[in-house]
């Protein structure tokens, strides 16, 4: 493998000499203003009450239900003593910080559940607002009333379908991260589909008074744009993504926006899309009142692991040969960590470019190289040997050895999926930091990630063997298969099973889920009342029509080959097959790009029940960091529980069982001198139909 040096020292630049510590990276006070705690997204608190000696007398102080059923992502904000939050329908409740006692609640009426995982916060001293995304719009409430400010957009909401490609209604975005403030404007991003034909990922600002739209990146470049060469010509008529659907932060010192974004559509296959692709996969620093692009790295070229950074970046401050160098860190889902100097954007570590193997699937084109950073090692592994599968029992790893001799993968990092082969991804594409994101000490430097070390297996098939089907199972096969899985029974809670669907809901409600979303699952307006009523039908009785009709925009003529779902490769009895810890919380020195601590993070219940414990599990959530050096770590999804840790060196300082699983990231705050900490929790698995997401805040008697 040959391998060529890019930056082969640390690289310093004017900026070093400037303001260290700009107001963006000072962390939150008494209130949680910011979804993660201050515009540049640190996860920081200046309190210190809790500390690492009286932690072990934290009790629950209050508890919120919402008010319908569902889950929720999302961190509240506080200020002035009232907690807003988000609901499964996406309804905004204010709330006593104190006592969790509801003051009012916002009701869009739009009544869709999809993932929200915040809100935000401006004011400019005199006047303030509250913004909350529901399903593709933008609302602005009154924080007193809790009502719509009519003279936002259209009679208080903008609608982010719009000013993208064609019509709005045969688009999909939905704003799943809160919108980041800048001065007086309101900036955001969104989730779009990730199959073709999917809307672009714009990144895009609106005045937070009018509505009106002041400035649009482009991250699927416009013809004669720089960056529109990575792309054949004719490409962006169709194809998506490539947009920062985990947020934003902002160097309000410097006026800088930082993104991260997402792999580009088809997250698999792309043959449609030659090239490098920008400016997917990309950190990028944008002029905050422009939207002109400063500088960009792209970290995956072409993708087709569906390799998102799944978090936004975060704003910390390094020491470079006795100077202090004002930095931006970023961590994808390949597992990878890049430092950047965050004005020229120079790499602060080495970053090599690696060969990589190239696609066996006709028509594909890989890139020949991937750039890895040299520091920080990366958080999971990137290639799986023989002996690493699973030792959990004798029997389980005889079964995954024999298994994993089937995988193409195991030897190299970014081995393109084949047709009809199973290749093993790892990270797989739930690995990685995930959209909790990344916490920072900034002044000193040091990040902590609760990450996932998992393993995906992934399949392409030709599309022609499903378009002899009906109309409706080659629309699943084409659209909803990659998801749901090719015997539809998903990946449960994040792909949900569609067997027996029909008993859990109406024909009228699996359309409106098909065209609107739910979830994470993004809506497919393109798909027309025949084609959703031939999947409805396929759903539920399994046979449809075998009419043609249109199928969104013909993509399975020109789609030849499609991904048959995501897979967790799990054993028979429904554990990793992979070699423990599953999920790790690390500790990195970004002065260094050396590792200062790493314990296992999470548990499953049922092996813990046996005596096995620290396995690591699954999670997505992320933490917080306070002045007295607790560390408060949410997001785990197999144990219920919510942790504490010592930041210092890792020791679990403090647990707690939560009334259902942590799937977001926890807020710190203050109301009359005493501090508070709240997480969101969600029903589990065998839930009642009808049972809400938690709230739960704990604080010292």
């Amino acid at each position: 493998m040959r391998k060529r040096i890019l930056f082969l020292t640390p690289l310093l630049i004017a900026a070093a000499c400037s303001d260290p510590d700009p107001a963006a990276t000072a962390g939150a006070g008494d209130d949680w203003a910011s979804y993660f705690g201050d515009p540049g997204g640190t996860h920081y608190s200046r309190l210190s009450q809790i500390t690492r000696e009286n932690i072990s007398e934290l009790r629950e102080a209050w508890r919120y239900e919402t008010p319908d059923a569902g889950r929720v992502q999302t961190t509240p904000l506080v200020i002035d003593g009232t907690m807003y939050v988000v609901s499964p329908l996406q309804k905004v409740i204010a709330l006593d910080a104190a006592t969790g006692k509801q003051k009012w609640i916002f009701d869009s009426g739009v009544g869709v559940a999809a993932a929200v995982r915040g809100l935000t916060w401006w004011s400019d001293g005199k006047e303030s607002r509250l913004f909350s995304a529901v399903a593709s719009y933008i609302y602005a409430i009154d924080p007193a009333s809790g009502t719509a400010i009519a003279g936002f957009g259209d009679n208080g909401r903008i609608d982010l379908r719009e000013n993208l490609r064609g019509a709005a209604e045969d688009n999909s975005f939905h704003a799943t991260s809160p919108a980041v403030i800048y001065k007086d404007l309101l900036i955001t991003g969104g989730r779009v589909p990730e199959i073709t034909p999917a809307p672009p990922g714009d990144q895009r600002a609106y005045d937070v008074h009018t509505g009106e739209l002041r400035w649009t990146f482009h991250t699927v470049p416009m013809a004669g744009e720089p960056g529109a060469e990575t792309w054949p010509e004719g490409a962006r008529e169709t194809q998506g993504g490539a947009n920062a659907w985990s947020g934003a932060v902002v160097d309000t010192e410097r006026g800088i926006v930082f993104i991260a974004t997402g792999s580009p559509a088809d997250d698999f296959y792309g043959a449609n899309r030659l090239g490098d692709n920008l400016y997917s996969d990309c950190v990028i620093a944008l002029d905050a009142n422009t939207g002109k692009k400063l500088w960009h790295f792209q970290a995956v070229r072409h993708d087709l692991w569906d390799a998102d950074f799944a978090a936004p970046p975060v704003l910390l401050t390094v020491q470079r040969d006795g100077k202090r160098v004002a930095a931006v860190a970023a961590s994808n889902k390949a597992g990878l960590t890049y430092l950047f100097d965050r004005v020229s954007g120079e790499p602060l570590f080495p970053i090599v470019e690696t060969e990589v193997p190239a696609s066996t699937v006709p028509g594909e084109v890989a890139s020949r190289t991937q750039p890895i950073p040299t520091l920080p090692a990366p958080v999971t592994k990137l290639t799986l040997t023989r002996d690493e599968v699973t030792n959990r029992t004798p029997e389980m790893r005889a079964w995954a050895q024999a298994d994993y001799d089937t995988f193409l993968g195991t030897q190299a990092p970014f081995t393109p999926l084949s047709v009809d082969t199973t290749t093993l991804v790892a990270p797989g594409w739930r690995g990685g930091v995930e959209y909790g994101g990344i916490t920072a000490d900034a002044d000193k430097g040091i990040i902590y990630m609760n990450v996932n070390n998992w393993v995906s297996l992934g399949t392409l098939v030709d599309a022609a063997a499903y378009r002899q089907s009906g109309e409706g199972e080659r629309t699943y096969r084409e659209q909803c298969m990659g998801c749901h899985g090719a015997e539809l029974q998903g990946i449960p809670p994040a792909f949900p099973s569609l067997v027996d669907v029909g008993k859990r809901l109406s024909a009228e409600e699996i359309v409106a889920v098909i065209q609107q979303g739910r979830g994470r699952m993004p809506g497919f307006p393109l798909l027309n009342a025949a084609t959703a009523t031939n999947i409805v039908s396929f759903l539920t009785s399994g046979a449809d029509s075998v009419a043609p009709g249109r199928n969104m925009r013909d993509r399975g003529a020109s789609t030849k080959y499609i991904f048959t779902g995501y897979r967790t490769w799990f054993d028979p009895e429904g554990f990793p097959a992979w070699e423990m810890p599953w999920a790790t919380l690390n500790a990195i020195d970004m002065n260094t790009g050396e590792y200062l601590w790493t314990v296992p993070f999470g548990d499953y219940e049922a092996l813990a029940e046996q005596g096995l414990t620290d396995t690591g599990a699954e999670n997505h959530g992320g933490s917080v960091l306070t002045a007295s050096g607790v560390l408060f770590a949410g997001g785990t999804e197999n144990d219920l529980k919510f942790r504490a840790y010592d930041s210092a060196n890792g020791e679990l300082l403090w647990d707690v069982v939560l009334p259902g699983y942590d799937r977001a990231t926890p807020a710190v705050y203050a109301v009359n001198g005493k501090q508070y900490v709240v997480i969101a929790a969600n029903p589990g698995r065998n839930a009642a139909a009808d049972a809400g997401a938690t709230y739960v805040a704990f604080a010292l008697p």
